[in-house]
Protein backbone atom coordinates (compact mmCIF):
# COMPACT_ATOMS: atom_id res chain seq x y z
CA UNK A 1 0.00 0.00 0.00
CA UNK A 2 0.72 3.73 -0.15
CA UNK A 3 0.35 6.16 1.91
CA UNK A 4 0.46 9.90 2.55
CA UNK A 5 1.25 11.53 5.68
CA UNK A 6 0.34 15.35 5.72
CA UNK A 7 2.08 17.51 8.62
CA UNK A 8 5.87 15.08 9.79
CA UNK A 9 5.59 16.63 13.28
CA UNK A 10 5.29 14.19 16.55
CA UNK A 11 1.94 12.95 15.52
CA UNK A 12 2.60 11.92 11.38
CA UNK A 13 6.09 11.23 11.89
CA UNK A 14 6.18 8.60 14.22
CA UNK A 15 2.61 7.38 12.32
CA UNK A 16 4.97 7.46 8.84
CA UNK A 17 7.34 5.22 10.42
CA UNK A 18 5.50 2.74 11.73
CA UNK A 19 3.48 2.61 8.08
CA UNK A 20 6.92 2.05 6.75
CA UNK A 21 8.09 -0.67 9.36
CA UNK A 22 4.88 -2.65 8.40
CA UNK A 23 5.69 -2.76 4.39
CA UNK A 24 4.33 0.23 3.25
CA UNK A 25 5.73 3.20 0.94
CA UNK A 26 4.68 6.51 2.71
CA UNK A 27 5.24 9.84 1.15
CA UNK A 28 5.44 12.09 3.95
CA UNK A 29 4.76 16.22 3.02
CA UNK A 30 5.66 18.94 5.20
CA UNK A 31 5.41 22.72 4.14
CA UNK A 32 9.18 23.16 6.11
CA UNK A 33 12.04 22.54 4.10
CA UNK A 34 14.34 22.10 7.05
CA UNK A 35 12.33 19.02 8.20
CA UNK A 36 12.30 17.80 5.09
CA UNK A 37 15.77 17.98 4.11
CA UNK A 38 16.57 16.82 7.60
CA UNK A 39 14.58 13.37 7.30
CA UNK A 40 15.97 12.73 3.74
CA UNK A 41 19.34 12.35 5.19
CA UNK A 42 17.52 10.24 8.07
CA UNK A 43 17.94 13.12 11.00
CA UNK A 44 14.90 13.15 12.90
CA UNK A 45 13.45 16.22 15.24
CA UNK A 46 11.12 13.96 16.94
CA UNK A 47 12.51 12.50 20.58
CA UNK A 48 9.83 9.69 20.01
CA UNK A 49 12.03 9.13 16.47
CA UNK A 50 15.36 8.23 16.47
CA UNK A 51 17.74 8.44 13.47
CA UNK A 52 18.57 5.22 13.39
CA UNK A 53 14.46 4.17 12.81
CA UNK A 54 14.78 6.77 10.08
CA UNK A 55 17.66 4.99 8.21
CA UNK A 56 15.98 1.54 8.62
CA UNK A 57 13.18 2.63 6.50
CA UNK A 58 14.82 5.36 4.13
CA UNK A 59 14.04 3.06 1.29
CA UNK A 60 10.19 3.49 1.88
CA UNK A 61 9.94 6.88 3.33
CA UNK A 62 10.20 9.92 0.93
CA UNK A 63 9.90 13.23 2.62
CA UNK A 64 9.18 16.27 0.39
CA UNK A 65 7.47 19.86 0.63
CA UNK A 66 5.29 18.83 -3.23
CA UNK A 67 1.39 17.48 -2.67
CA UNK A 68 1.56 16.74 -5.92
CA UNK A 69 3.63 13.67 -4.68
CA UNK A 70 0.59 12.74 -3.31
CA UNK A 71 -1.46 11.92 -6.42
CA UNK A 72 -0.66 8.30 -6.85
CA UNK A 73 -1.09 7.21 -3.22
CA UNK A 74 -3.93 4.95 -1.85
CA UNK A 75 -4.74 6.74 1.45
CA UNK A 76 -3.65 10.06 2.93
CA UNK A 77 -3.64 10.61 6.49
CA UNK A 78 -3.78 14.63 7.35
CA UNK A 79 -1.94 15.61 11.02
CA UNK A 80 -1.33 19.46 10.95
CA UNK A 81 -1.61 21.56 14.01
CA UNK A 82 -4.78 22.94 15.28
CA UNK A 83 -3.73 25.78 17.49
CA UNK A 84 -5.52 28.46 19.11
CA UNK A 85 -5.39 32.33 18.28
CA UNK A 86 -4.36 35.03 20.48
CA UNK A 87 -8.29 34.94 21.53
CA UNK A 88 -7.84 31.59 22.64
CA UNK A 89 -10.20 30.64 19.51
CA UNK A 90 -9.74 27.85 17.02
CA UNK A 91 -6.92 28.47 14.57
CA UNK A 92 -7.71 26.05 11.63
CA UNK A 93 -5.61 27.68 8.79
CA UNK A 94 -3.13 24.78 8.66
CA UNK A 95 -5.83 22.85 8.31
CA UNK A 96 -7.52 24.59 5.72
CA UNK A 97 -4.38 25.06 3.63
CA UNK A 98 -3.79 21.33 3.17
CA UNK A 99 -7.34 20.37 2.01
CA UNK A 100 -7.51 23.43 0.13
CA UNK A 101 -3.96 22.11 -1.22
CA UNK A 102 -5.00 18.67 -1.19
CA UNK A 103 -8.29 18.88 -3.56
CA UNK A 104 -5.83 20.16 -6.27
CA UNK A 105 -4.16 16.96 -6.21
CA UNK A 106 -6.82 14.40 -4.87
CA UNK A 107 -7.70 11.43 -7.43
CA UNK A 108 -10.84 9.22 -7.50
CA UNK A 109 -10.86 5.82 -4.82
CA UNK A 110 -8.51 8.06 -2.63
CA UNK A 111 -8.57 7.78 1.38
CA UNK A 112 -8.45 10.94 3.35
CA UNK A 113 -8.64 10.23 6.82
CA UNK A 114 -8.21 13.68 9.25
CA UNK A 115 -6.03 13.27 12.65
CA UNK A 116 -5.58 16.97 13.66
CA UNK A 117 -7.21 17.43 16.62
CA UNK A 118 -10.93 19.85 16.30
CA UNK A 119 -14.32 20.93 17.55
CA UNK A 120 -17.00 18.18 16.55
CA UNK A 121 -18.49 18.92 12.71
CA UNK A 122 -14.77 20.24 11.45
CA UNK A 123 -14.16 17.37 8.97
CA UNK A 124 -17.79 16.83 7.96
CA UNK A 125 -18.63 20.96 7.55
CA UNK A 126 -14.79 22.51 6.89
CA UNK A 127 -12.41 19.78 5.58
CA UNK A 128 -14.37 17.79 3.09
CA UNK A 129 -15.98 20.66 1.58
CA UNK A 130 -11.83 21.71 0.72
CA UNK A 131 -11.61 18.60 -0.54
CA UNK A 132 -14.79 18.62 -2.52
CA UNK A 133 -13.09 21.52 -4.67
CA UNK A 134 -11.54 18.74 -6.83
CA UNK A 135 -15.11 18.03 -8.16
CA UNK A 136 -15.22 14.58 -6.05
CA UNK A 137 -17.83 13.45 -4.18
CA UNK A 138 -17.04 12.59 -0.91
CA UNK A 139 -18.68 8.89 0.25
CA UNK A 140 -19.05 8.35 -3.38
CA UNK A 141 -15.87 9.47 -5.04
CA UNK A 142 -13.35 9.51 -2.28
CA UNK A 143 -13.32 8.18 1.18
CA UNK A 144 -13.58 10.69 4.35
CA UNK A 145 -12.84 9.91 8.13
CA UNK A 146 -11.56 11.49 11.18
CA UNK A 147 -9.24 9.38 13.67
CA UNK A 148 -8.13 11.38 16.62
CA UNK A 149 -4.49 11.14 17.31
CA UNK A 150 -3.59 9.89 20.88
CA UNK A 151 0.73 10.72 20.95
CA UNK A 152 1.60 11.22 24.55
CA UNK A 153 5.01 12.36 23.52
CA UNK A 154 8.23 10.05 25.54
CA UNK A 155 5.65 7.53 26.35
CA UNK A 156 6.63 4.43 26.12
CA UNK A 157 3.96 2.05 28.03
CA UNK A 158 2.01 2.78 25.40
CA UNK A 159 2.66 3.09 21.89
CA UNK A 160 0.64 3.43 18.70
CA UNK A 161 0.57 0.21 18.05
CA UNK A 162 -0.55 -0.83 21.57
CA UNK A 163 -3.02 2.81 22.23
CA UNK A 164 -6.48 1.57 20.59
CA UNK A 165 -7.16 3.50 17.56
CA UNK A 166 -10.72 5.67 17.64
CA UNK A 167 -12.38 5.77 13.88
CA UNK A 168 -15.58 7.51 13.07
CA UNK A 169 -16.10 7.62 8.87
CA UNK A 170 -17.95 9.91 7.22
CA UNK A 171 -19.75 6.84 5.73
CA UNK A 172 -19.80 3.24 6.42
CA UNK A 173 -17.81 2.31 3.40
CA UNK A 174 -15.52 5.43 4.32
CA UNK A 175 -15.07 4.33 7.78
CA UNK A 176 -14.69 0.62 6.94
CA UNK A 177 -11.45 1.75 4.59
CA UNK A 178 -10.02 4.12 7.47
CA UNK A 179 -10.49 1.11 10.00
CA UNK A 180 -8.93 -1.35 7.54
CA UNK A 181 -5.99 1.32 7.13
CA UNK A 182 -5.32 1.58 11.05
CA UNK A 183 -5.36 -2.08 11.60
CA UNK A 184 -1.93 -2.14 9.69
CA UNK A 185 -0.04 0.04 12.59
CA UNK A 186 -3.01 -0.54 15.64
CA UNK A 187 -3.69 -3.94 17.62
CA UNK A 188 -7.04 -2.57 18.26
CA UNK A 189 -9.44 -0.14 16.43
CA UNK A 190 -12.44 1.55 18.34
CA UNK A 191 -15.19 2.41 15.30
CA UNK A 192 -17.85 5.25 15.98
CA UNK A 193 -20.62 5.95 13.92
CA UNK A 194 -19.50 9.52 13.04
CA UNK A 195 -16.70 11.74 12.54
CA UNK A 196 -18.53 13.66 15.08
CA UNK A 197 -18.38 11.25 17.11
CA UNK A 198 -14.67 10.60 17.00
CA UNK A 199 -13.73 13.80 17.09
CA UNK A 200 -15.61 14.27 20.43
CA UNK A 201 -14.21 11.75 22.05
CA UNK A 202 -10.58 13.22 21.74
CA UNK A 203 -11.98 16.44 23.75
CA UNK A 204 -13.57 14.32 26.37
CA UNK A 205 -10.62 12.60 26.86
CA UNK A 206 -8.56 15.82 27.38
CA UNK A 207 -11.29 17.72 28.97
CA UNK A 208 -11.69 14.79 31.02
CA UNK A 209 -7.63 15.11 32.40
CA UNK A 210 -8.25 19.15 32.33
CA UNK A 211 -10.66 19.10 34.59
CA UNK A 212 -9.36 16.86 37.53
CA UNK A 213 -5.81 19.08 36.84
CA UNK A 214 -7.61 22.12 37.54
CA UNK A 215 -9.06 20.65 40.43
CA UNK A 216 -5.82 19.23 41.95
CA UNK A 217 -4.45 22.53 41.48
CA UNK A 218 -6.97 24.70 43.08
CA UNK A 219 -6.67 21.70 46.00
CA UNK A 220 -2.84 22.63 45.90
CA UNK A 221 -3.16 26.96 46.23
CA UNK A 222 -5.98 26.11 49.07
CA UNK A 223 -3.00 23.69 51.13
CA UNK A 224 -0.72 26.33 50.83
CA UNK A 225 -3.02 28.92 51.82
CA UNK A 226 -3.53 26.11 54.98
CA UNK A 227 -0.07 25.10 55.91
CA UNK A 228 -1.10 21.50 54.53
CA UNK A 229 1.30 19.27 51.97
CA UNK A 230 -0.61 18.85 49.13
CA UNK A 231 1.33 15.71 47.95
CA UNK A 232 1.13 14.01 51.15
CA UNK A 233 -3.14 14.88 50.79
CA UNK A 234 -2.72 13.53 47.32
CA UNK A 235 -1.26 10.48 47.78
CA UNK A 236 -2.92 9.43 50.78
CA UNK A 237 -6.27 9.62 48.43
CA UNK A 238 -4.71 7.73 46.23
CA UNK A 239 -5.07 4.71 48.27
CA UNK A 240 -8.50 4.54 47.94
CA UNK A 241 -8.95 1.58 45.59
CA UNK A 242 -11.85 2.55 44.26
CA UNK A 243 -13.83 5.84 43.38
CA UNK A 244 -10.76 8.25 43.09
CA UNK A 245 -8.03 8.91 40.04
CA UNK A 246 -4.68 10.02 41.59
CA UNK A 247 -4.10 13.57 39.38
CA UNK A 248 -0.76 15.60 40.31
CA UNK A 249 -0.85 19.61 40.90
CA UNK A 250 1.74 20.94 38.72
CA UNK A 251 2.43 24.71 37.45
CA UNK A 252 0.29 24.22 34.97
CA UNK A 253 -0.60 22.19 31.38
CA UNK A 254 0.85 22.02 28.59
CA UNK A 255 1.52 20.56 25.22
CA UNK A 256 -0.06 19.83 21.60
CA UNK A 257 -3.89 19.14 23.67
CA UNK A 258 -4.18 20.11 26.98
CA UNK A 259 -4.07 23.68 26.96
CA UNK A 260 -6.05 23.81 23.31
CA UNK A 261 -9.26 20.99 23.23
CA UNK A 262 -11.03 22.53 26.42
CA UNK A 263 -11.07 25.98 24.01
CA UNK A 264 -12.21 23.84 20.87
CA UNK A 265 -14.90 22.19 23.32
CA UNK A 266 -16.11 25.62 24.57
CA UNK A 267 -16.11 27.46 21.39
CA UNK A 268 -18.37 25.06 19.59
CA UNK A 269 -20.59 24.71 22.56
CA UNK A 270 -21.49 28.72 22.36
CA UNK A 271 -22.57 27.51 18.46
CA UNK A 272 -24.74 25.72 19.98
CA UNK A 273 -26.07 27.99 22.78
CA UNK A 274 -24.17 26.47 25.47
CA UNK A 275 -22.01 27.52 28.04
CA UNK A 276 -19.85 24.97 28.95
CA UNK A 277 -19.26 26.81 32.44
CA UNK A 278 -16.98 23.54 34.08
CA UNK A 279 -14.95 23.30 31.43
CA UNK A 280 -14.18 26.65 31.11
CA UNK A 281 -13.55 27.36 34.59
CA UNK A 282 -10.98 24.43 34.46
CA UNK A 283 -8.65 25.86 31.61
CA UNK A 284 -8.75 29.00 33.55
CA UNK A 285 -7.82 27.58 37.43
CA UNK A 286 -4.64 25.91 34.93
CA UNK A 287 -3.99 29.17 33.01
CA UNK A 288 -3.99 30.87 36.51
CA UNK A 289 -1.40 28.51 37.99
CA UNK A 290 2.00 29.95 36.32
CA UNK A 291 0.94 33.49 38.06
CA UNK A 292 0.83 31.57 41.31
CA UNK A 293 3.73 29.97 41.09
CA UNK A 294 5.14 33.14 40.60
CA UNK A 295 3.46 34.50 43.73
CA UNK A 296 5.20 31.27 45.95
CA UNK A 297 8.47 32.29 44.28
CA UNK A 298 8.10 35.88 45.65
CA UNK A 299 7.08 34.96 48.86
CA UNK A 300 9.53 32.30 49.26
CA UNK A 301 12.54 35.00 48.80
CA UNK A 302 10.68 37.23 50.97
CA UNK A 303 10.90 35.02 53.38
CA UNK A 304 14.87 34.54 53.03
CA UNK A 305 14.91 38.19 53.07
CA UNK A 306 15.56 39.08 49.62
CA UNK A 307 13.06 40.60 46.91
CA UNK A 308 12.62 39.22 42.82
CA UNK A 309 13.60 42.29 41.72
CA UNK A 310 17.66 42.08 41.76
CA UNK A 311 17.55 38.37 42.11
CA UNK A 312 18.76 35.79 40.08
CA UNK A 313 16.51 33.01 39.57
CA UNK A 314 17.45 29.33 38.25
CA UNK A 315 14.58 27.33 36.07
CA UNK A 316 15.24 23.56 35.88
CA UNK A 317 13.10 22.41 32.99
CA UNK A 318 11.50 24.72 30.26
CA UNK A 319 9.42 22.01 28.32
CA UNK A 320 5.81 21.20 29.36
CA UNK A 321 6.63 17.46 30.44
CA UNK A 322 9.55 15.12 31.67
CA UNK A 323 11.51 13.24 28.95
CA UNK A 324 10.98 15.70 25.90
CA UNK A 325 11.67 19.02 24.06
CA UNK A 326 8.53 20.06 23.56
CA UNK A 327 7.90 24.12 24.44
CA UNK A 328 4.39 24.02 23.03
CA UNK A 329 2.14 25.87 25.41
CA UNK A 330 5.03 25.35 28.38
CA UNK A 331 3.80 26.86 31.24
CA UNK A 332 7.80 27.29 31.80
CA UNK A 333 8.01 30.06 29.77
CA UNK A 334 4.89 32.12 31.64
CA UNK A 335 6.85 32.03 34.61
CA UNK A 336 10.40 33.22 33.16
CA UNK A 337 8.64 36.01 31.41
CA UNK A 338 6.71 36.89 34.63
CA UNK A 339 9.39 36.68 36.97
CA UNK A 340 11.33 38.85 33.96
CA UNK A 341 8.86 41.43 34.25
CA UNK A 342 9.23 41.77 38.36
CA UNK A 343 12.98 42.00 38.00
CA UNK A 344 14.59 39.01 38.28
CA UNK A 345 17.35 37.96 36.53
CA UNK A 346 17.01 34.34 34.52
CA UNK A 347 18.99 31.29 33.69
CA UNK A 348 17.54 27.98 32.97
CA UNK A 349 18.88 24.57 32.76
CA UNK A 350 17.29 21.46 30.00
CA UNK A 351 19.09 19.19 28.59
CA UNK A 352 16.22 18.71 26.06
CA UNK A 353 16.23 22.28 25.04
CA UNK A 354 19.32 23.84 24.16
CA UNK A 355 18.70 27.46 23.73
CA UNK A 356 15.58 29.43 23.76
CA UNK A 357 16.27 32.32 21.26
CA UNK A 358 13.12 34.36 21.78
CA UNK A 359 14.33 34.86 25.72
CA UNK A 360 18.36 35.18 24.35
CA UNK A 361 18.75 32.25 26.77
CA UNK A 362 20.80 28.84 26.35
CA UNK A 363 20.66 25.73 28.85
CA UNK A 364 23.38 26.26 31.50
CA UNK A 365 23.56 24.93 35.10
CA UNK A 366 22.69 27.43 37.43
CA UNK A 367 25.25 28.47 39.67
CA UNK A 368 25.40 31.47 42.08
CA UNK A 369 21.65 31.67 42.29
CA UNK A 370 19.13 33.37 44.63
CA UNK A 371 16.24 30.55 44.01
CA UNK A 372 16.36 27.74 41.85
CA UNK A 373 12.96 26.49 40.63
CA UNK A 374 11.74 23.05 39.71
CA UNK A 375 9.34 23.25 36.85
CA UNK A 376 10.01 19.91 35.07
CA UNK A 377 12.11 17.23 36.49
CA UNK A 378 13.30 15.74 33.84
CA UNK A 379 14.81 11.96 34.26
CA UNK A 380 18.51 12.13 35.68
CA UNK A 381 18.07 15.24 37.32
CA UNK A 382 20.22 15.31 40.38
CA UNK A 383 17.95 16.97 42.62
CA UNK A 384 20.53 16.46 45.71
CA UNK A 385 22.86 18.80 44.28
CA UNK A 386 20.11 21.35 43.08
CA UNK A 387 19.14 21.18 47.10
CA UNK A 388 22.69 21.24 47.81
CA UNK A 389 23.63 24.23 45.84
CA UNK A 390 21.23 26.86 46.05
CA UNK A 391 20.16 28.79 48.90
CA UNK A 392 16.81 28.28 48.26
CA UNK A 393 14.95 26.01 46.12
CA UNK A 394 10.89 26.04 45.24
CA UNK A 395 9.80 22.30 43.84
CA UNK A 396 6.48 22.77 41.75
CA UNK A 397 6.31 18.92 40.37
CA UNK A 398 7.00 17.50 44.17
CA UNK A 399 10.09 15.34 43.39
CA UNK A 400 11.79 16.20 46.47
CA UNK A 401 10.12 14.89 48.94
CA UNK A 402 12.32 12.26 49.94
CA UNK A 403 15.02 15.44 50.68
CA UNK A 404 14.76 17.35 54.28
CA UNK A 405 15.86 20.63 54.28
CA UNK A 406 15.61 24.29 55.41
CA UNK A 407 16.05 25.66 52.07
CA UNK A 408 13.33 23.50 50.25
CA UNK A 409 9.75 24.68 49.65
CA UNK A 410 7.50 22.49 47.77
CA UNK A 411 4.39 23.39 46.30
Amino acid sequence: MKIGVVGLGYVGLPLAVAFCEAGHDVTGVDTDARVVDALSSAHSHVEDVPDESLAAIASRLHATTRYADLAKVDAIVVAVPTPLTRNREPDLQPLIAAGTALAGVLQEGQLVVLESTTYPGTTREQFVPLLEESGLAAGRDFYAAFSPERVDPGRTDFTLRTTPKVVGGLTDECRARAVALYREVCDDVVEVSTPEAAELTKLLENVFRSVNIALVNEMAILCDRMGIDVWEVTEAAASKPYGFMSFKPGPGMGGHCLPVDPFYLAWRAREFDMQTEFIELAGEVNQRMPYFCVERVARALNDHAKSVRGSRVGIFGVSYKPGVGDLRESPALRIIRLLREQGAEIVYHDEFVPELPEHGLRSQWPEEVDCAVIVTAHPGLDLERVVREAPLVVDFRGVTRGIEAPNLVRL
